[in-house]
């Protein structure tokens, strides 16, 4: 599908995660549909996609950005509204399950809430002059932990439920401006992070199939590319009237009447 979004400014923080993260699958999405994407991260496997994009033709850039500091962002910004002059939509993807609880210390917790939610508020905070001048529009990643909570992951869960405040906030407040403000919420994918984490558990083969067992739809995880797709749809004119919506992408895993999942011996 063409959906118009040759040549938009696209910035996506979170963006140099590892080969087949949400932000690395996102950006190579936006590039086929001929967008520029922008990324902040602090990672510079960035410089790397960066270099990959222009192979393409793209005269996107990486600004190296520490998204737990605020000033940071300010100055990336400040420099891509220097080169570009505009943006036309924010991806707001960066998320760090970290696990930080009630046992965590509140370093930890204000740590969290820093990177998860601060940094949300803050790239929109710099940039919304030009998303005023564009009528552009904001993506925010969420989570299900914000809706159904998980255990032991408070800063995230708070963090991830600020996230979707900010995404009807902000819907209502930037409406008179023509900006639309939506989240995604995600339950399960099957990102290198997410592979990472069973391979640690001494079960982890099992742990995998219980978990793929408790997603309605196929007993199967998201996959990036359907997240990816989603984005793109939300955020390109083929959305042009959806504002202040929660969109799930999680094979009715929230939602779904529980006798859907497979029968247990």
């Amino acid at each position: 599908m063409n959906l118009n979004l040759k040549d938009k400014i696209i910035v996506v923080t979170g963006s140099a995660g590892m080969p087949g993260s949400i932000g690395h699958t996102i950006i190579f999405a936006l590039a086929a549909e001929g967008a520029i994407p922008v990324l902040l991260d602090r990672n510079a496997r960035g410089f790397e996609y960066e270099a990959r994009l222009r192979e393409q033709g793209l005269d996107s850039t990486f600004y190296q950005t520490d998204l737990s500091d605020a000033e940071q962002i300010k100055k990336s910004i400040e420099q891509l509204s220097a080169k570009y002059g505009r943006i036309d939509a924010i991806i707001n993807n960066v998320g760090v399950n970290d696990g930080v609880s009630l046992e965590g210390s509140l370093e930890d917790f204000m740590y969290s809430l820093k990177l998860n939610l601060v940094s949300f508020y803050a790239t929109v905070k710099y940039a919304l002059p030009l998303l005023k001048a564009s009528k552009g529009n904001i993506l925010n990643v969420g989570s299900k932990v914000a809706i159904t909570g998980q255990g032991g992951t408070s800063g995230y869960a708070a963090a991830k439920g600020g996230v979707l405040g900010l995404t009807r906030e902000w819907a209502v407040d930037l409406i008179k401006f023509g900006i639309r403000s939506n989240a995604l919420i995600i339950a399960e994918s099957y990102t290198p992070a997410y592979e990472n984490w069973i391979e640690t558990l001494d079960n982890g083969a099992e742990k995998l199939e219980a978990i793929r067992n408790t997603i309605p739809l196929e007993n199967r995880m998201t996959t990036t590319q359907e997240i990816a797709d989603t984005a793109l749809f939300t955020i390109s004119e083929k959305s042009s009237h959806t504002t202040g919506q929660f969109l799930f992408v999680d094979g009715g895993y929230v939602h779904l009447d529980r006798a859907l999942l497979p029968a247990k011996n």
